[in-house]
């Protein structure tokens, strides 16, 4: 008798998705997503750009105010984001 590895289609995506390389995009466009979640709809009202260079998120806000409070809350801010996703995609936030 045979005996086989039963895996949960999760584990077989996710593998894939690794071998394929899409896991870390797809970890990035989560953590972009996930922005007005952890930021909250104040912030998310005055952002107008987002991106993730070199493990950095970029975020650009219009509110100077809510920019200076940001941009102090970096560390606070990477934590949260990573944590949202399950993943350490970021290391830094940097607000412009």
């Amino acid at each position: 008798m045979f005996k086989r590895e039963v895996k949960s289609i999760s584990e077989l995506l996710q593998q894939i998705l690794r071998q394929e390389g899409f896991e870390t995009p797809l970890l990035q466009k989560r953590l972009i997503e996930a922005w007005g979640t952890v930021a909250g709809k104040v912030v998310e009202r005055y952002t107008t750009e987002k991106f993730i260079r070199n493990q950095t998120l970029y975020v650009k806000i219009t509110n100077p105010a809510l920019r200076q409070d940001l941009s102090m809350m970096r560390s606070q801010l990477v934590i949260r984001l990573n944590q949202q996703v399950g993943s350490q995609v970021i290391t830094d936030v940097k607000v412009f």
